[in-house]
């Protein structure tokens, strides 16, 4: 059984090999895949994000464990989460697994984990204590009801910014920079024109381009990336660095030939 990870613990300490450690007592036999545990510490949007954009490429039935939990130790809800398409999500109900399980085709069953027998329940740790043990076990095939009481679904919604349209004029924001320096937009490839200027922190960038090599070096552009949303780079550079915009920017899309500044600066 395969068994995803994604936290904001870093690599610096002990932590993610405890967790791992924990749910391989329990799983002996189960594939370990770590999505990330780069997340920014505490950021539930950023991690529901990672988790929303990895979920799609894993067989149905994969099991996803996810942390990034900063209400650990108090009324939140530790959750397992069976989808429609067959997997299982494990983590906290804070929003993080939300966007991941709407992705899969939403709640088939769920249940609030409780504390397994014979073992401590650190207040700060419930990755390796609680979360990662209650993964072991589904991936053993353990019975959700054997792990905790029935729920109707996740108490916690998170959703992404939703585009809005203005006529021709399509309005979304950067959700995601990633590690290149790629600013990942919340405009999905199906809502935009065939072809079409981006405007961006002042820039006007025409798309879509076929590749990152399709314009000249130094060059911003514009095209769908591999979540199959609309993204927004710099050939062999970091359109973070040389667009000065950030998670949050607000991204305007017009048909390109609507804007009499379409061969303006880009």
């Amino acid at each position: 059984m395969i068994v995803t990870l994604l936290s904001d613990f870093g690599t610096a300490d002990s932590y993610v090999g405890q967790m791992k450690g924990a749910l391989l007592a329990a799983a002996p036999d189960a594939r370990l895949v770590d999505l990330t545990h780069a997340v920014p510490p505490q950021d539930v949007r950023a991690g529901a994000f990672h988790l929303w954009a990895a979920v799609a490429a894993f067989p149905p039935g994969t099991v996803h464990l996810a942390v990034v939990d900063p209400g650990v130790g108090t009324a939140r809800r530790a959750v397992a989460v069976g989808s429609r398409r067959g997997d299982v999500l494990v983590g906290p109900d804070n929003g993080l697994l939300a966007p991941a399980l709407d992705r899969l085709g939403g709640v088939r069953w769920a249940v609030r984990l409780r504390p397994p027998r014979g073992r401590a329940v650190s207040a700060t740790f419930h990755g390796r204590d609680l979360f990662g043990p209650a993964a072991g076990r589904l991936a053993t095939g353990a019975r959700p009801g054997s792990l905790g009481s029935a729920l109707p679904g996740l108490e916690v919604p998170l959703a992404f910014p939703a585009p809005c349209a203005d006529g021709a004029r399509l309005e979304g924001e950067v959700l995601h920079a990633d590690v290149y320096g790629n600013h990942v937009t919340n405009l999905p490839a199906a809502r935009l024109p065939a072809a079409f200027e981006v405007r961006l922190a002042g820039r006007r960038i025409r798309g879509p381009a076929a590749s990152y090599q399709a314009v000249p070096r130094g060059r911003p552009l514009a095209l769908v990336g591999s979540s199959g949303l609309l993204e927004l780079s710099v050939r062999d550079g970091s359109a973070r660095r040389r667009l000065r915009a950030r998670v949050g920017s607000p991204v305007v899309v017009v048909p390109a030939g609507d804007s009499p500044g379409a061969r303006g600066r880009r």
